[in-house]
């Protein structure tokens, strides 16, 4: 362990000595979120206050709070959990934000901790990661699954072509793959609006605008196979 983690754990136990961790969780599974409850509720100093079921529920329950760390899941009804996250810092800065996910793409975890959010953990390593993430969370640090964080280190996001964001080339791909702006909403955790807004800027770049001009780009840039 590194100095500087070891002043972190230092810095997290005498926060929560000092007082009670209080924690929002939202997820859509009632039965992950008891196990979560249990989880953390086992460790001495940590609290939940409430647990929310869909985005909505979660901005609510945040802003009537006022937790110190919000555990969010990205796959959640009511909207985008990925959007939410600068709203949600907006309505309660001293909230802090880890997301619980089993997306292990970098990509994710680039924009989720772009958009504010302070700490990314696995579900598989639920068990092992939670509890350490929403404590350095609480006091300002940050946390991010080991293997996922090596695989960012190792694996940095290609140059965008022609001037396409990162999130961009995910829809264009998306798209030629011939999928429909709700499908590729849902599987990019975003808002069908936001969804075709992206396509509308992509279309504009790159100065195409029928489907078939897209995969035609889209092949020739090596982003699907032919």
């Amino acid at each position: 362990m590194s100095p500087s983690d070891e002043t972190e754990r230092e810095a997290a136990a005498e926060f929560s000595d000092a007082h009670s961790i209080r924690i929002v969780l939202a997820d859509d599974h009632a039965v992950v979120r008891s196990g979560l409850r249990l989880l953390l509720e086992s460790e001495h100093g940590l609290e939940v206050v409430a647990e929310a079921g869909d985005v909505d529920a979660a901005r609510r329950y945040v802003r009537g709070h006022h937790p110190d760390v919000l555990v969010l899941d990205l796959n959640m009804p009511g909207g985008s959990s990925l959007e939410a996250i600068p709203a949600i810092r907006g309505e309660s800065p001293d909230t802090q934000i880890v997301v619980l996910t089993m997306q292990q793409e970098p990509a994710f975890a680039r924009e989720a901790l772009g958009a504010g959010a302070l700490g990314y953990v696995l579900k598989e390593a639920a068990d092992e990661e939670l509890v350490e993430a929403v404590r350095r969370a609480a006091v300002g640090e940050s946390y991010l699954n080991p293997r996922l964080g090596a695989r960012i280190a190792s694996e940095p996001p290609p140059g965008p072509p022609d001037d396409l964001s990162e999130r961009e080339v995910g829809v264009l791909r998306l798209i030629a793959l011939g999928h429909t702006n709700a499908e590729i909403a849902d599987q990019l955790f975003l808002s069908v609006r936001t969804v075709e807004t992206h396509r509308s800027h992509i279309q504009q770049k790159l100065r195409l605008q029928s489907r078939a001009e897209l995969v035609g780009y889209a092949i020739e840039r090596g982003l699907i196979n032919a």
